[in-house]
């Protein structure tokens, strides 16, 4: 009866030993998933600079300074979906975020000449790549470098590399003056919710991107 008391104890002290230790390894997995999503590639020349849609002012800055490095001749900017077509039934003018950083870049010193919004509407990370990829076959272009935040550099190249095909080399870069807390992302709800976004948009790249975006 003792013996078979005390091997119930330890089995239970077993369980939690090793319940104490996905615990801990569930801890510090979650700790180093800010770090772990930042993941930019040494700067070299390119045919073009492009600033992915979102975190106004930051990529447009980061994609002006890259330009003025004379990394690339052109810088081109996405073109977000925008509500303009409901507004304007009610007579309002919408201007869209992609007007904004274009004004950004000629405010940093980038020539007016030198920067092109392109032409169709993206909804999500993965259009842009696509109408990057799309815009980079017209022109003849085979280099870019893509300018976003950090914490999104990891799925823009799992992306990159699973839609855009061998023949065009992506440099993805982060804009530096954007504020992400890589190791402390759990302190506030902006960095907390980005990399719940970032590992769920991980998670769709490598399982085939089975979650499709919403219909423009």
């Amino acid at each position: 009866m003792a013996n078979l008391q005390n091997t119930k104890i330890t089995r239970r002290l077993a369980y939690l030993a090793l319940f104490a230790g996905l615990m801990a390894t569930v801890v510090l997995v979650c700790r180093g998933a800010g770090r772990w999503l930042v993941r930019q590639d040494p700067l070299s020349s390119a045919d073009v600079i492009v600033v992915l849609s979102g975190s106004l002012p930051q990529r447009a800055e980061e994609a002006g300074r890259i330009f003025k490095m004379g990394a690339a001749p052109e810088v081109w900017v996405t073109r977000p979906e925008s509500p303009a077509e409901e507004l304007q039934r009610f007579g309002i003018r919408y201007v869209g975020e992609e007007e904004y950083s274009r004004e950004i870049l000629i405010s940093d010193g980038v020539p007016a000449s030198s920067v092109h919004i392109l032409p169709d509407t993206v909804v999500n990370t993965e259009q842009e790549v696509e109408e990057i990829a799309t815009q980079m076959h017209t022109t003849g272009k085979t280099r870019v470098i893509i300018v976003t935040s950090p914490q999104h550099t990891r799925r823009v190249r799992a992306l990159w590399d699973r839609l855009a095909g061998n023949e065009y080399r992506a440099t993805i870069r982060a804009a530096s003056t954007e504020q992400f807390d890589q190791d402390h992302w759990w302190r506030n709800t902006r960095d907390a919710l980005a990399v719940v976004r970032e590992i769920l948009g991980l998670a769709n790249v490598w399982t085939g991107l089975r979650v499709r975006p919403h219909s423009r």
